[in-house]
């Protein structure tokens, strides 16, 4: 699949309906979210025949796109009800059936969840501006859950700090930037004066060790 057909194919995923501030709740919409995709099907093949884990899924923007090319089972995780409901509505709309599923869970323990894992783990968590350190706590989330690697968004202002915590605390056997893209952030709250805002954001690869190494 070519990148502009999967991010046409996105466009209809409906957003959130009253996003909640705190838990940093904006949307990934289909032009970020078919990049950071296509980067993980095309340059890793980390999609096809996989099981794949969309931490903090929102509506199922990842989740839907990582079905659309080849997981053979997604799995989306996120705390709000409202989100979740959206989210099966939106995997609802396809004819042909997705094979996606949901669990309502906590970041913060996810981890403890018997069996849960995945070969590979995509998300675009919070920055942690609302409250300190969630960006962190989905980096800890995502190395449990995870088998092989990790893909995700953070600001690009935030790099060192995160090359130095995923190889320090979480023992990553290899952390790359992907590229370096723009995340058109949409006015979503009151307090926003501005149409929209554009965020430097780094994607990021982050490679497990194998399990022994884990032990």
């Amino acid at each position: 699949m070519k990148l502009k057909e999967l991010e046409s194919l996105m466009q209809d995923i409906a957003p959130f309906e009253q996003p909640k501030i705190e838990l940093e709740q904006y949307p990934t919409g289909p032009h970020l979210a078919s990049r950071l995709l296509f980067a993980v099907a095309n340059s890793y093949d980390e999609f096809d025949g996989q099981t794949v884990i969309d931490l903090g899924c929102g509506t199922a923007m990842l989740s839907i796109g990582a079905a659309m090319l080849g997981a053979q089972h997604v799995i989306g995780v996120d705390v709000d009800d409202d989100a979740l409901r959206i989210a099966q509505e939106n995997v609802d709309e396809y004819e042909d059936p997705l094979p996606v599923d949901f669990i309502r869970c906590d970041v913060r323990q996810v981890a403890a969840q018997a069996r849960l894992q995945a070969d590979t783990v995509v998300m675009n968590p919070p920055f942690g501006t609302r409250r300190k350190g969630a960006d962190m706590e989905f980096l800890r989330a995502a190395f449990a859950l995870s088998r092989n690697s990790i893909y995700s968004l953070h600001k690009s202002s935030t790099r060192d700090y995160i090359q130095r915590f995923v190889e320090r605390e979480l023992r990553a056997s290899s952390a790359e930037v992907l590229a370096q893209l723009r995340y058109d952030l949409p006015a979503s709250y009151t307090f926003h004066k501005e149409k929209s805002k554009d965020i430097e954001v780094d994607l990021w690869r982050f490679e497990l060790p194998p399990q022994t190494d884990r032990s």
